[in-house]
């Protein structure tokens, strides 16, 4: 669909002061190339699923969640949409989930009883997989079998800001929780920042690989704007100066093509778990 009268239009989520900054660069990037663009910030994914279905944007900059949202909306009405792109650092990830060192729990089964710390209720990377990872090889229910500790730190934002991560490490050490679940990187960076000190933790088990963010847009897209779009996207270099501090905020080296063979896992979470049950029902009257 045609929209003459305003810019190509990108919905993201203010997950962190520093995404103005991002957008803001981007903007200038496609307006310098003869792309008219726009972008609208959401204090959440789900306002932000909802404003695309309402014709809002052209565009979104979804998590994982907010992808598997919107295809859930799609199937109700009838409609179609597709991920066209993603970071290179969006692809094939993993979350571990940690025990302190010398805690006797050697598998998944030995949570039995025991407090599993999470982050943010709608995190998948800290919550909805590797809870359903839990499930899978243990044979173990999560709130029935074992207790989860969430730390549901700004809920609405789908893990981005990875204090709930934090938190949950945080509660590890401090013996107020047997395990943690966390994204693999975050172990890394965590460990880089102090928070972990070596040795502290072991890796009691690990997640398959999954996907992250993608651009998302539905059926009635504009679809030389997207084109466009895409094309000045993936011709994007790190070694140009003036996009690489983009990148570097964005936490990319390379943008992908968008695939969502990645997301099986996240899939299952939020049907084991009925996650996104009530919100569909809201959706669907």
């Amino acid at each position: 669909m045609s929209r003459p009268d305003r810019p190509f239009t990108l919905g993201a989520v203010a997950y962190d002061a520093k995404v103005v900054t991002i957008w803001d660069g981007f903007l200038r990037f496609f307006e310098d190339r003869g792309l008219p663009f726009d972008y609208i910030l959401y204090t959440n994914y789900e306002s932000q699923v909802e404003a695309h279905f309402a014709g809002h944007l052209d565009v979104a900059w979804n998590s994982p969640l907010a992808w598997v949202e919107t295809e859930r909306v799609c199937a109700q009405r009838g409609r179609r949409a597709e991920a066209i792109a993603m970071r290179d650092s969006d692809q094939d990830l993993t979350s571990v989930i940690l025990t302190r060192a010398g805690s006797g729990i050697s598998t998944s089964a030995d949570l039995r009883g025991k407090v599993v710390a999470v982050g943010a209720g709608d995190s998948p990377q800290a919550t909805l997989i590797p809870l359903l990872h839990l499930a899978d090889e243990s044979g173990l229910t999560p709130h029935e079998e074992f207790e989860v500790q969430r730390h549901d730190l700004l809920v609405g934002k789908h893990g981005d800001h990875i204090g709930g991560e934090r938190d949950a490490v945080k509660a590890l050490l401090a013996g107020k929780a047997d395990a943690a679940c966390i994204l693999d990187a975050n172990h890394l960076g965590f460990t880089r920042e102090g928070t972990l000190a070596a040795g502290q933790t072991e890796v009691l088990t690990q997640t398959p690989a999954f996907d992250h963010c993608n651009f998302t847009v539905l059926d009635d897209a504009p679809a030389e704007q997207v084109a466009r779009f895409k094309e000045l996207l993936l011709a994007m270099s790190y070694d140009d100066p003036e996009v690489r501090p983009l990148l570097d905020l964005e936490g990319l080296k390379q943008w992908r093509e968008g695939r969502v063979s990645g997301y099986a896992q996240l899939e299952q979470a939020v049907d084991r778990f009925g996650y996104l049950d009530a919100w569909l029902a809201r959706m669907a009257r």
